[in-house]
């Protein structure tokens, strides 16, 4: 006799998202595996004294989100510190960071995050001056949305100077503006990361966010940060309520291959993921090659059209302007060796490329691996990939890991045209065009936001034909792609039985509005088969 299910999801409209897609009326759970997809008559004999029903009262059921590129740690320091998002002028920063030094007197530090300057009237980068308003005596530091670029007041500026290299740092008449990019950036990021115990409160935080958003599971990538260590913690503690497969930043390599940490590529299983119920794992090697066109740091083969901030490029050791076709994080001689090496030991790697320049060298590294389709190899971002750089990535198997949200800087005057120009606009994240060429693509957010229902929205409704996908392939871009992309299409990425119960529940079909998907609220989160979420 077939053993009777844990719980039903009835009178759905379920999506397995399959190829192709298919609609049933109800799921069935059974030790946080799906055992059974069917009709509401089908799946009834699956109930026992002990099941436990849920009526969906006809919502959407989709496979649960797998966000491809989160920071969690950068989200949780959202909800923690100042939120900067939402400001919508450089006063409102300041207004936020004076509020966030009032209510948080003890701590050292005044931090926020996430500000977009491109968003407003006056666009330019908040500065040592700018800061020097909020406090003269503490440090404070606001770190703009894509992470390369922060900016510094007076006190934090002088006591990490010699942290930050001075070809990262711009200035105006000879003298430091408090705006940091690249390394110096990311200086600042390694002295303000939270130490273990605030760690846990902030990836607690970022964790509950995600899963109200419907992500049942993130690729995270990660630097010189314990989040590595809290995650496990939680999972071991059953406090973990989504799947974290860790991207570790390629200054990591040397003590991943010393202890054998190595890329889990089978569902479920690997180095450390049994201790953690498979909610842990192993991901790939992260290494950049570029900056970000928002700091004009992205490698182009053209020049940017005009400076991000008028008279404040970023100074060279030799006091000339940096070249105005952006910069390398990582030079091409250095990133293909790195290549070579981690391919080498076994670990799939995940380059960060957005200039068309960066995108060719990248490519050329990956494309001289052993197996670069069978390791899974992905180009992270890809934003300004041309038709020929897609079609090599597909005959490689290379995986297009890209960010629909980005869009939200696509339209006429935003950001692409500010840096870029209308040509160039047009030809960034061209979702459509990657799946032409067949290349295997993956959907994420970068945190920027973490939204999976935004950055569909983005892609169904995207400017430009190459751009723009139809509501099944861009959930699926979120769902099996991103799954693909970590090795775990076996057990996650479709409603199937033999599949994971990790699934979202929606308030309205994102097929009935397609042009207000943004809008849809998540009703239901499961994880494992257990609701994580329940916003009913």
């Amino acid at each position: 006799m077939t053993a009777a299910a844990d719980l039903l999801l009835t009178n759905a409209e379920v999506h397995t998202l399959t190829e192709p897609d298919r609609t049933h009326e109800a799921v069935a759970i059974r030790d946080g595996e799906i055992v059974r997809v069917g009709d509401t008559y089908e799946i009834a004999f699956l109930e026992g004294v002990e099941t436990h029903r849920i009526d969906c009262e006809g919502r959407v059921v989709l496979p649960g989100f797998i966000d491809a590129h989160t920071h969690l740690e950068q989200l949780g320091q959202h909800l923690v510190h100042a939120d900067l998002s939402a400001a919508r002028s450089r006063a409102e920063c300041l207004d936020l960071l004076a509020e966030q030094a009032a209510s948080d007197p003890d701590r050292e530090w005044v931090l926020g995050f996430g500000y977009d300057e491109s968003e407003w009237d006056e666009s330019r980068n908040l500065t040592r001056d700018d800061l020097d308003r909020v406090s003269e005596e503490r440090p404070v530091v606001a770190m703009r949305v894509d992470l390369h670029t922060a900016s510094l007041n007076s006190t934090a500026l002088e006591r990490l100077r010699d942290e930050m290299p001075e070809s990262d740092l711009r200035s105006a008449d000879g003298e430091p503006t408090g705006v940091a990019v690249e390394d110096a950036a990311e200086a600042v990021r390694r002295e303000i990361t939270a130490d273990r115990a605030e760690m846990r409160e902030v990836i607690a935080a970022a964790a509950d966010h995600a899963v109200a958003l419907g992500v049942t599971g993130v690729h995270d990538k990660v630097r010189g940060s314990m989040a590595p260590r809290v995650y496990r913690d939680m999972a071991a503690d059953g406090d973990l309520p989504l799947r974290v497969r860790i991207d570790y930043w390629s200054d990591h390599l040397d003590a991943l291959v010393e202890v054998g940490l190595a890329t889990d590529t089978e569902a479920g299983a690997g180095t450390g993921a049994a201790a953690t119920g498979g909610f842990v794992q192993t991901g790939a090697i992260k290494s950049f090659s570029d900056g970000s066109i928002g700091s004009e740091t992205a490698k182009l083969w053209e020049p940017y059209v005009g400076a991000a901030d008028s008279g404040d490029r970023i100074a060279t050791s030799d006091g000339d302007a940096d070249d105005d076709r952006g910069q390398w994080v990582v030079d091409p001689g250095e990133l293909a060796a790195l290549v070579d090496r981690a391919d080498g030991h076994g670990y799939q790697l995940s380059i960060h490329a957005i200039g068309d320049a960066a995108i060719a060298e990248t490519l050329s590294a990956l494309e001289a691996t052993s197996d670069p389709g069978g390791d899974r190899h992905r180009i992270e971002h890809a934003e300004l990939a041309t038709d020929d750089q897609f079609e090599r990535m597909a005959e490689a198997g290379i995986v297009a890991s890209m960010q629909p949200n980005f869009h939200r800087w696509a339209g006429a005057g935003g950001l692409y045209d500010q840096r870029l120009g209308v040509e160039r606009r047009e030809r960034t994240n061209r979702f459509r065009r990657a799946l032409e060429y067949d290349v295997p693509l993956a959907f994420g957010s970068d945190c920027m936001p973490l939204d999976p229902l935004l950055g569909i929205h983005h892609a169904v409704n995207a400017p430009v034909d190459a751009q723009r996908l139809s509501v099944t392939e861009a959930l699926r871009a979120y769902t099996r792609g991103a799954a693909y992309a970590g090795f775990d299409e076996d057990r996650l990425g479709t409603i199937e039985a033999g599949k994971r119960a990790d699934l979202v529940v929606l308030e309205a079909s994102p097929w009935d509005q397609a042009d207000r998907i943004d809008a849809i609220d998540v009703a239901l989160t499961l994880v494992d088969g257990e609701v994580v979420y329940d916003g009913r």
